[in-house]
């Protein structure tokens, strides 16, 4: 059933072989469900060719169970988790299977899509993880992270709720508050023309003249004044620190952009988990 699933995705009216361009109905192979043989040029085509399972030795089964599961739980699921829910005997194998499927969260042609105009988008950095006890002052692990988020008007606003509410996010694991960090992380992510809202940080003075409307103010660390210019991102930002405390007890920076295009991919999709299913495989 998962062949046949597979099968149907990519050739929703039928197989057509990716050698000759032949339609009509191909060889299959009980013991290899995922590998069709076309009948005209008789070369083989793999169901899993282009997708995160290719060159698995893992069933197919397997894998639609393991999307199945990150996908739909909420705080997702470290590798340890994965590999008890699985039955997986070895530690390796879920942590690169999980690798895989996050990889497959995050395709450009899934999220290349700007966000902003008509909504106006926040943009700030944050610290992540890292640990300074004994370094001495401003020294710090922690690894630097910008953030994007829409800021979107609630069409019904409900009493004690905020009158706007987060839309889609970006982030991306930078080197620093350099201009040459910052910039391209707006441009490639933020449609020319919107409202873009930041602290003071210096990084961001010349986004007027990318063609947005970059309003800006110096925040001082005052939490109220942080709380009313900016109200929806630094709520993103605890919910990330607390999922990658929470769920993945920390991550290294070497692997710190997966998990970030992993809670992109879940955030963005909050409102409709189960279209996560068919994206990620």
């Amino acid at each position: 059933s998962c062949a046949d699933y597979m099968e149907r995705v990519r050739w929703p009216d039928g197989f057509v072989c990716p050698s000759c361009a032949a339609k009509g109905e191909p060889y299959r192979f009980a013991a290899h469900p995922a590998i069709l043989a076309c009948r005209a040029c008789k070369k083989e085509t793999s169901l899993t060719a282009g997708t995160v399972m290719h060159g698995t030795k893992q069933p197919l089964r397997v894998w639609f169970n393991a999307a199945y599961l990150v996908t739909t739980q909420t705080p997702g699921m470290s590798a340890l988790q994965f590999q008890r829910q699985m039955g997986l005997s070895r530690y390796e194998t879920a942590f690169q299977m999980l690798h895989k499927l996050r990889a497959g969260m995050m395709r450009p042609e899934l999220e290349r899509d700007s966000i902003g105009d008509p909504w106006p988008v926040e943009v700030d950095e944050a610290w992540v993880g890292g640990k300074t006890i004994g370094k001495g002052r401003g020294v710090t692990d922690a690894s630097l992270v910008v953030i994007a988020v829409e800021v979107r008007s609630r069409v019904t606003p409900k009493s004690g709720r905020l009158a706007v509410y987060a839309g889609r996010v970006r982030m991306r694991h930078v080197v620093s508050r350099a201009r040459e960090e910052l910039e391209p992380f707006v441009k490639e992510d933020v449609l020319p023309g919107s409202t873009v809202r930041t602290d003071g940080c210096n990084g961001y003075d010349y986004l007027r003249a990318f063609g947005y409307d970059h309003q800006a103010r110096v925040l001082d660390g005052d939490a109220a004044e942080t709380k009313a210019w900016l109200p929806m991102i630094h709520i993103v930002i605890s919910n990330l620190k607390t999922w990658l405390r929470g769920t993945h007890h920390g991550v290294s920076p070497q692997h710190l952009q997966t998990y970030l295009n992993e809670y992109v991919f879940r955030f963005n999709r909050r409102f409709y988990p189960m279209t996560s299913f068919a994206s990620v495989l």
